[in-house]
């Protein structure tokens, strides 16, 4: 049992790594049309709950409401900017940033959940 939990939290790691490396797009020859940028979505238009728990949950507990690897999120009294730059960001040693993984859109999102989350 102990090597697929020690699989997942090295997978967990290198997750932002591998998403903005090994599964980047080429780029685009000089002179070839460049494909149209996509449109952002709102906060409201993404899945949180979903983002968080296939991205997050697996430190932070029961959906971030109960300690874990993480902390408890429930009722944090961090501020919203702290909260964004530790995704983006992550902790030496502790947690992965996500900056490279996710963009404004999602982050506010997955702020969202956090901030909607009850005991």
């Amino acid at each position: 049992m102990r090597i697929p939990f020690v699989t997942a939290a090295c997978l967990a790691m290198i997750w932002p790594w591998l998403s903005t490396t090994a599964f980047a797009q080429p780029s685009t020859p000089a002179g070839a049309a460049t494909p149209p940028a996509q449109a952002e979505a709102s906060p409201n238009d993404l899945d949180g709950k979903k983002m968080f728990s296939s991205n997050c949950g697996f430190c932070h507990q029961d959906g971030g409401r109960h300690a874990g690897r993480g902390p408890k999120l429930s009722k944090s009294e961090k501020s919203d900017e702290f909260i964004i730059e530790r995704i983006k960001k992550g902790k030496t040693g502790s947690m992965p940033a996500f900056a490279g993984v996710f963009n404004d859109a999602q982050i506010g999102a997955l702020l969202a959940y956090i901030r909607g989350l009850d005991d």
